[in-house]
């Protein structure tokens, strides 16, 4: 029997990267996936990759309207949420100096508007017992050049795991937070040529590059009842960036 076995798990931001890898794992121990992504052609085939045990809700994370849509779905078709990984976010990286207002509201809107409104529409589906899981980032610690509004998102979202695991302690549901550092996904590939790598192997006492499929067994822990002494912490899983 899988570590999910007949769980109903939602994860945000799910048709690549990180949060496809998550969905993978959660169907793979015997999850239900609702996975949501703003462009139906790749939710269309992280679908595929998935399996049968997975749904795709087209969804932009900063749109509330679309969030009503997506748990409306969840409640229609499976009645509730075991387990909630709150993943969809962005990263763009500007000097200080010239951060502008639009850079800041998209990653603002996205990274922390985004994920208190996916929280509060899902817990009531939740029951006793349930599972949040928050991405956060080694950026919310530490100090990066040209990362100064990415890391204050990903530090609101920090301080969001301790207040909710005040607020949800009554009905025993777990919020804990998974900060990778750098990992190879798709938007990684974007911004990081041969200097931006090298730069960031620099910073990883492991001096590598994480892989996406390294941050989602994080996440089938917090997710499992492997966890289940586990709330309101910070589980990094950075290759020992953030410690050293």
């Amino acid at each position: 029997m899988g570590k999910l076995e007949g769980k109903i798990a939602v994860v945000t931001g799910g048709s690549a990267g990180i949060g496809l890898a998550a969905a993978k794992r959660f169907a793979e121990e015997g999850a239900h996936v609702f996975i949501t992504g703003r462009r139906q052609s790749e939710l269309d085939k992280a679908v595929k990759e998935i399996g049968p045990n997975a749904t795709a809700v087209q969804a932009d994370a900063a749109d509330v309207g679309d969030l009503t849509r997506l748990f409306d779905t969840v409640k229609a078709t499976k009645g509730r949420i075991d387990v909630l990984y709150a993943n969809a976010g962005i990263y763009e990286f500007t000097p200080f100096g010239t951060i502008t207002e639009d850079a800041y509201d998209k990653m603002f809107n996205i990274n922390v508007k985004g994920v208190i409104f996916t929280v509060q529409q899902a817990v009531p589906l939740m029951g006793e017992g349930g599972s949040i899981i928050l991405t956060g980032s080694v950026a919310g610690s530490k100090g990066f050049e040209a990362a100064t509004v990415y890391g204050a998102t990903k530090a609101a979202i920090r301080s969001f795991a301790r207040s909710w695991t005040a607020d949800l302690k009554a009905r025993k549901i777990r919020v804990n937070v998974l900060s990778p550092g750098p990992v190879q996904t798709p938007g990684f590939d974007v911004f990081a040529n041969d200097d931006v790598r090298n730069y960031m192997k620099s910073l990883v006492p492991l001096g590598r590059i994480g892989e996406a499929d390294e941050i989602a067994k994080a996440a089938l822990f917090l997710a499992s009842d492997d966890s289940s002494y586990v709330a309101g912490v910070e589980l990094f899983v950075d290759g020992g960036a953030a410690a050293i």
